[in-house]
């Protein structure tokens, strides 16, 4: 009998709008709460080298990666940890760990 009031509990205020509304404002102020930060293993490098405060922490940090065209025009689809099997020295597990700790001070734009 309970699970029954409570199924028809949640289907009326489902047909109400309430559960339907609640949900996306709920996911979109739990967003917002968090500022968004890059990320070497899931931001695409075209992001990184498009944002000027981002690109400046690439060329600081690998250089030569920064300066390869391929980086420049290829690398735009992939992430820094996927890059980094081709780089391995310059994309070491150390030097994307310094990587991220600069981007995470850093918002993310758009």
């Amino acid at each position: 009998m309970r699970k029954m009031m409570t199924t028809m509990t949640l289907a009326s205020m489902a047909s109400c709008g309430v559960l339907l509304q609640s949900a996306p404002a709920l996911a979109q102020a739990a967003a917002a709460a968090q500022p968004a930060h890059y990320s070497v293993a899931t931001t695409l490098v075209g992001k990184l080298l498009d944002d000027p405060a981002a690109a400046a922490v690439l060329k600081q940090h690998i250089p030569t990666v920064y300066d390869n065209a391929q980086f420049q025009s290829a690398g735009r689809e992939l992430t820094l940890k996927d890059i980094q099997q081709y780089e391995p020295d310059a994309l070491s597990d150390e030097n994307l760990a310094k990587i991220q700790l600069v981007l995470d001070k850093l918002p993310a734009k758009g």
